[in-house]
């Protein structure tokens, strides 16, 4: 499916990463034909999308994890081909979805890995590749978990330390794909918010995120996509409307302002009968 509909606010913005054109896919399926996106510099550029319509792959791809069989990423002018992987680590840094860390490996262990990329054959670690790591802990509230091994953590203290390895790579770029898995309400709020303050500190962000209300709140650049398409792309109050809700998920709503953060709100619509009432309280006896 070729790209439908593509806002051109962003076509003259400066992007030092872009996929121009790609075809991309895994198992010789392709998920995306023709695909070019241009991630705005000092964004915080969110991706959503049904499942399975390429939001991942796309991520991927721009990444350098997976190579399109036609078309191009390009970073900062040049092919991201071209460049070997530590150069693209020095620039780029990548949250997969999943991860797998090594058998009895500690948590200040696999953050430090996170500092591989600046570090030299002859000279190792640096008292800069410390203050690193202690920023990436300090940030992502891992700091008390640092000698304890990684595979004993729950879910949500592992998608903590992990975003805290790709934070110890201090890359002007970060790529990050559903980074609140398995968090509670309250870290998926305390991460947004790290990324929120990483963002105006001059970093450009690119998220995949399921919630709709957190990428309209948190996102300033969002990327909406369905069958592997982009189906429209730009700010959240110009891209996350009824229709395009409607369009993309198959899920009627309406859209009123976020009374916090003035940012649109998806107001998802049951039909009468699947709506629940809320029984009266009747037990203080008025009446």
């Amino acid at each position: 499916m070729k790209q439908t509909q593509h806002h051109d606010a962003t076509d003259t913005a400066p992007a030092r990463l872009r996929a121009e054109d790609i075809t991309i896919g895994y198992d010789r399926r392709t998920i995306s034909r023709d695909l070019s996106v241009r991630i705005p510099d000092g964004s915080f550029t969110v991706i959503v999308g049904p499942n399975a319509c390429g939001k991942s792959t796309l991520l991927r791809g721009l990444s350098k994890l997976l190579k399109p069989s036609s078309g191009q990423v390009v970073l900062d002018g040049k092919a991201i081909t071209s460049y070997r992987a530590k150069e693209v680590a020095r620039v780029l840094g990548l949250l997969p979805q999943t991860s797998l860390a090594p058998d009895g490996i500690t948590v200040a262990d696999l953050i430090a890995r996170g500092r591989h990329p600046h570090q030299k054959l002859i000279k190792q670690w640096s008292v800069a590749d410390e203050a690193a790591l202690l920023r990436a802990m300090e940030a992502t509230d891992v700091s008390a978990l640092s000698g304890r091994p990684v595979d004993e953590l729950s879910g949500g203290q592992r998608q903590r330390v992990w975003v805290a390895m790709v934070l110890a790579q201090e890359t002007p770029l970060l790529l990050l794909d559903e980074p609140t898995t398995f968090l509670d309400i309250a870290h998926q709020i305390e991460l947004l918010e790290l990324f929120t303050r990483l963002n105006r500190e001059g970093r450009t962000l690119v998220a995949v995120l399921h919630d709709l209300n957190q990428a309209a709140r948190y996102g300033t650049h969002i990327i909406a996509m369905k069958d592997g398409a982009v189906v429209a792309e730009g700010p959240p109050t110009q891209i996350i409307t009824r229709e395009l809700v409607e369009e993309v998920f198959e899920l009627p709503c309406t859209i009123i302002e976020d009374p916090v953060a003035g940012s649109p709100l998806v107001i998802p619509l049951g039909s009468a009968g699947a709506v629940p009432s809320h029984p009266v309280d009747v037990s203080s006896g008025h009446g």
